[in-house]
């Protein structure tokens, strides 16, 4: 996933990684198999797939970082643990990890408290990437990029990946086949729905998504039809309101920015969007306006738990 484009940090320096004595880390290699293997000082080692192709990692890592909130809601859920998360207000089924000790940002790593914990693996997705030659200094850095254009096939590679180094394969199989059932009676609802459109609001401003965008997953997946063909660039097209009205959408599916950041001095996704042009389309008229839960798609999309949430906001939102 692309940062959002408010969000963004200019890349921090490494801040004098060579001064920071640590332990001399596995070597993170590429590797085609899937076996598991030993590494010279006697620790299991196990192949994985990743958004640069197979890797080989420590199995069963003591110590895990992530920058990422869904690889936290992904870790979480099939029963694992990390030892540093980034600073961001976590969903409340995260929240145990409150306390958790500090990395960084979502963007920006502290190579000293990262240092400090002299982690055995380290978790870096699209917003913390460009940090990613430098983690990898400090201890084996991983990518589980989510590829938006083909979302659910990334959360089955990330979750099964994860299994692989947690040692939770069973779980894994068993969260996917739950999460696949839930998208097949979805997409059969929304094949039969009608049109959609799927915007975001942000500081008073419109952004809509089309199909293969970072929430496709409405389109791509859950089978709703699009109500205009949008451009799929990550952070979508700005548009006016005589745009949603124009391509009055059977559903309008609605994703509110500013919750999902904790802004809460602006105007809500509702009242941005509560005008007589937006009033026009089909979905307003008839009240088919989807509040898509703003954690869940927006900073925790491609957890295992939040892509569950996504699926039944659709799932909810069509069915109401």
């Amino acid at each position: 996933m692309e940062s959002p484009m408010h969000l963004r940090r200019p890349r921090p320096t490494s801040l004098a990684l060579a001064t920071l004595a640590l332990p001399a880390a596995l070597a993170l290699t590429a590797c085609g198999g899937s076996e598991e293997t030993a590494t010279d000082a006697g620790g299991a080692t196990v192949t994985i797939e990743t958004a640069r192709g197979p890797v080989e990692v420590p199995q069963d890592p003591e110590r895990v970082l992530t920058f990422d909130i869904g690889v936290l809601d992904t870790i979480d859920t099939l029963g694992g643990e990390v030892a540093g998360v980034p600073e961001f207000a976590l969903p409340d089924y995260l929240s145990a990890y409150d306390d958790a000790p500090v990395i960084g940002s979502l963007f920006e790593p502290d190579f000293e408290a990262v240092a400090e914990i002299d982690p055995d693996l380290i978790i870096v997705t699209g917003r913390s990437l460009e940090a990613m030659p430098d983690l990898e200094e400090l201890a084996p850095t991983i990518d589980l990029s989510v590829d938006e254009s083909d979302y659910l096939g990334s959360v089955e590679r990330n979750v099964r990946s994860l299994a692989a180094v947690l040692g939770e394969e069973d779980a894994a199989e068993q969260a996917l086949a739950d999460l696949e059932a839930e998208v097949e009676q979805t997409r059969a609802a929304g094949a039969e729905a009608g049109t959609g459109l799927i915007v975001m609001t942000s500081a008073g401003e419109v952004s809509a998504y089309g199909a293969g965008s970072r929430f496709g997953l409405v389109h791509d997946v859950l089978g709703v039809e699009p109500a205009v063909d949008i451009d799929s660039a990550t952070h979508g097209e700005p548009v006016s309101f005589e745009f949603v009205a124009e391509a009055d959408p059977d559903w309008l599916f609605v994703v509110d920015r500013d919750v999902a950041i904790g802004e809460t001095s602006g105007e809500s996704a509702e009242q941005v969007l509560d005008n007589a042009l937006v009033a026009r389309t089909t979905a307003w008229s008839q009240d088919q306006v989807v509040q898509l839960d703003p954690l869940a798609w927006y900073i925790v999309s491609g957890g295992l738990t939040a892509t569950r949430t996504m699926v039944s906001d659709v799932a909810d939102g069509i069915a109401s």
